[in-house]
């Protein structure tokens, strides 16, 4: 079996044993940028929790919360940890979008996966991996998503190796799979199900994942 089809069956595993990820929540394209800026190094509840406060207040939108001082926002967003600094951010991002669509992101479509993914790269506080959530799950480009739990759970069945940088690892997969922005949100979903509850950092509970099966193929 070639590595384009064995990715495909992991993906087809995991999708017929946990079901619909139904994966990433937002009302809007502007929130579902919010919330990947809000989402580092949190988990989604408290990023959630920032974003319902946004939400409350009215403030859910670019030009309204491009005119809050950089305090008003970190106050708005303490749920989502690290407040202080991504608040920062968020600024840095709404500076970006009032400067290059002046705040009508959906303009930002006409720009190629590669253009987008520059631009926004060039904004302080957005790396690869936000970078790439924004793409995908809030303009629904095919760009795929890659984190800690897709490393350590192809590491561990030996098909990516321990050195892989960002950039290589969401090549092994922009590489291998077709250029699907569906098929992407819920293989990128499936994986950090399977990595939160089973292929974990310490005491992964391997025999009981869905990917045991993988495993056991490599005996």
């Amino acid at each position: 079996m070639n590595s384009s089809s064995l990715i495909l069956k992991y993906f087809d595993t995991m999708s017929s044993q946990l079901g619909p990820s139904n994966w990433w929540p937002g009302e809007t394209p502007f929130e579902v940028m919010v919330g990947a800026i809000l989402t580092q190094n949190t988990n989604w509840q408290n990023a959630y929790k920032a974003i319902l406060t946004l939400k409350d207040k009215s403030l859910l939108e670019p030009g309204k919360m491009y005119l809050l001082t950089e305090s008003e926002l970190a106050e708005l967003i303490r749920p989502a940890g690290y407040f202080r600094l991504k608040a920062k951010r968020l600024k840095n991002f709404l500076f970006f979008l009032k400067n290059e669509c002046a705040f009508n992101y959906s303009t930002l479509e006409k720009y190629s996966i590669n253009q987008l993914r520059t631009k926004l790269l060039g904004v302080n506080g957005i790396g690869p991996e936000t970078a790439d959530s924004i793409i995908l799950y809030a303009f629904q480009k095919p760009s795929f998503v890659v984190d800690s739990y897709t490393h350590r759970i192809f590491n561990r069945h030996g098909l990516v190796h321990q050195e892989m940088d960002y950039h290589e690892l969401r090549d092994f997969f922009m590489l291998r799979l077709p250029e699907d922005p569906v098929l992407f949100n819920e293989y990128h979903a499936l994986i950090v199900r399977v990595g939160k509850k089973w292929c974990q950092k310490k005491s992964p509970k391997c025999s009981e994942c869905p990917l045991n099966i993988y495993l056991q193929n490599q005996e």
